[in-house]
């Protein structure tokens, strides 16, 4: 439970990398088989969470600008132009205006990272230039992932020499739906190598997994192929990030921890929108993970829409007064 006794975190402004990458580990079919998921007691534990927050004023203003610095800053869309991505570049450069940033005393604070296709690779990498902030390329076929794998491995080469420091892959679902585990597995293990020194977030699209069992073992063979990061959705499915799927993901990635020793990431991505949702968040990796997954190598929130709430919430807390959710727009 998040509690105001303790003192606001401080915010590390952009993703610094300092934990050994995850190498994989050779397919243990004994120990995926052994990933399961009680769904009762995840959806109590889960339902449990939204009325336990207890943040306040100063406290909570910290916790949301730890939650900017955590944004992969997105846009997904067929319609999208050189413009539009700069636009977004400067968002994720200032994410607060500059007035309220300083009145927190959160001056150089920057999302994540900025996600793009593979065809606004080339203007994000040019507008970010000098800030530190990586471009994050969807890639494989996304978000259906059914594309012919040769093309899949390609299009992630050259979103790489396009300059994208993050491949964010979709697996293929039908393999966890027929129990494909083998398949699964070399499936990710061929994407991490192609991705090179680029890191992978694997993309589980939970959604269409049917069961949390399935997203329990797709969870642990991703991460036993190297995924740096696992994330719930493409933001393109009927249901996407929920916080009973959350619950087994962290899991998971604590288990793999405990046996390997190496930490991946987690990203929740699709219908998360309010401030108040992000906080939960927070407060279910603090207590599934501990605080050093609360840092943006470790843990992304994939969003757009949740900073202009995240602004418009910090934004009263400086002056007291709400303004319209317009005044906020991303890109």
């Amino acid at each position: 439970m998040l509690e105001t006794t303790e003192a606001p975190m401080t915010v590390t402004h952009l993703p610094q990398t300092t934990e050994p990458r995850n190498p994989g580990m050779p397919l243990d079919m004994e120990r995926v088989m052994r990933s399961r998921a009680n769904r009762s007691a995840i959806e109590r534990r889960a339902s449990s969470l939204p009325g336990r927050r207890s943040l306040k004023k100063d406290f909570q203003a910290a916790w949301l600008a730890r939650a900017i610095s955590c944004i992969d800053l997105t846009t997904l869309a067929g319609d999208d132009t050189p413009g539009r991505v700069a636009r977004l570049c400067a968002k994720a450069k200032q994410p607060v205006r500059e007035d309220l940033l300083e009145a927190l005393g959160l001056e150089g604070l920057t999302t994540g990272a900025v996600c793009v296709y593979h065809d606004m690779i080339a203007p994000a990498v040019s507008a970010l230039q000098g800030s530190g902030i990586p471009v994050a390329a969807v890639s494989t076929g996304f978000p259906a992932g059914l594309s012919p794998f040769p093309l899949r491995l390609a299009e992630i080469g050259e979103s790489v020499k396009a300059g994208a420091r993050e491949i964010d892959i979709v697996i293929s679902r039908r393999r966890v739906l027929t129990g494909d585990w083998e398949g699964l597995y070399d499936e990710m293990r061929q994407f991490r190598e192609a991705c090179g020194e680029a890191h992978v977030k694997a993309i589980l699209a939970t959604g269409e997994l049917g069961t949390l069992q399935n997203v329990a073992r797709a969870s642990m063979v991703c991460m036993m192929a190297g995924a740096d990061f696992i994330k719930t959705s493409t933001g393109k499915e009927s249901v996407n990030a929920t916080l009973p799927v959350s619950l087994v993901m962290m899991r998971a990635i604590r288990e793999y921890y405990e046996e390997t020793g190496y930490r991946v990431g987690y990203k929740p991505a699709g219908g998360i929108s309010k401030a108040k949702d992000a906080i939960t968040y927070l407060a279910l990796v603090k207590e599934e993970l501990g605080d050093r997954w609360l840092r943006p190598d470790l843990f992304r929130f994939g969003a757009s829409s949740l900073l202009g709430d995240i602004e418009r919430q910090l934004e009263h807390h400086v002056t007291g007064a709400y303004s319209a959710s317009w005044r906020h727009a991303i890109g």
